[in-house]
């Protein structure tokens, strides 16, 4: 796959550490000790429409006309809706016809990677260019009563349009059966066929369990796609890991004695966005021309279900 284009979607409003301290007893301090994090942004707007936003940019930047986009796929946990998905929303909201086939991904914070390793199969049949986008509204389903996660999450979107270029990409993803160490639950079954109001599950998290888990997927998904590739840490100019804890990117940076600085790290400015994180930091990354042509970059990624997983893209 080649990159045409990158753009990304952020909410007007920011929420700081300070602001969080007045929902929860926290401090500035004692979450940036702990994450990294600073800030996150908040949404006004629904998940469609900042995928929407980030896609206009996206689709802007690459120099194309919209109706050459024939595939669009999202990675999202949180949807506006059950249905339609939030990239049939998209393709409406962009005006496309009906010869593009859209639909959603949820592999939680590794769903962009997901997304990508469906869409570059997919571009080997009869698709030409797709827009991949990573977006979320998690403050939906945010419990601001919880400082183990109310102080982690925020809201994004970052969108890609790529085409077909004749390249092979090796893509490393898995998952691990698991509804506890991370989970936002939601539907109730409705054996007695009664109506009732639907419940919105606040996001759980067991954060140790999670950290451990972090790191060492991070680290196999980071060896897995080197090695698929014939490649050494050293060949690699940037790695973009989802923006979840920076003492997880610092554990993986020393256990392949490497510097911080090979990291593309933005979640001070807006903390874990989940699907949106990978594709916002890699948008992030164009911008301040930390990669250029030519570029070995590896994204990976590691969220609930459990699912990880991996990619090196060439700029």
């Amino acid at each position: 796959m080649k990159i045409l284009g990158f753009g990304k979607a952020v909410p007007r409003k920011i929420v700081t550490n300070d602001d969080l301290s007045k929902f929860v007893e926290t401090s500035d301090e004692w979450i940036f000790q702990r994450t990294g994090i600073r800030e996150r942004r908040i949404s006004d707007e629904n998940t469609s429409e900042l995928a929407y936003r980030s896609a206009v940019e996206a689709i802007e930047n690459s120099n194309i006309d919209k109706n050459e986009i024939d595939l669009i796929v999202c990675a999202t946990m949180t949807p506006d809706n059950f249905t339609p998905s939030v990239a049939c929303m998209v393709q409406e909201k962009l005006g496309l016809g009906d010869n593009v086939t859209a639909f959603d991904v949820n592999a939680a914070c590794t769903g962009f990677v997901f997304a990508l390793k469906i869409v570059a199969s997919m571009l080997n049949t009869y698709h030409k260019k797709a827009l991949i986008i990573g977006c979320e509204t998690l403050s939906k389903i945010i419990n601001f009563e919880d400082r183990n996660t109310c102080v982690l999450f925020g809201d994004g979107a970052g969108a890609i349009v790529v085409e077909k270029d004749g390249k092979t990409e090796e893509f490393y993803t898995c998952s691990f059966g698991n509804d506890k160490d991370l989970i936002a639950e939601n539907v109730e079954i409705n054996f007695e066929m009664k109506n009732k109001v639907l419940k919105s599950g606040f996001l759980k998290m067991d954060g140790k369990e999670v950290f451990k888990f972090a790191i060492n997927v991070v680290e196999k998904s980071i060896n897995k796609i080197l090695d698929m590739n014939n490649l050494k840490i050293e060949d690699i100019n940037l790695i973009i890991p989802h923006q979840a804890n920076q003492r997880i990117i610092n554990n993986v940076a020393k256990k392949f004695n490497i510097s911080n600085d090979k990291f593309f790290v933005n979640l001070e400015k807006y903390g874990n966005t989940s699907a949106a994180s990978v594709p916002m930091a890699l948008c992030e990354a164009f911008e301040s021309k930390k990669i250029t042509k030519g570029d070995k970059v590896i994204l990976v990624g590691f969220g609930g279900g459990l699912t990880w997983g991996s990619t090196i893209i060439e700029i």
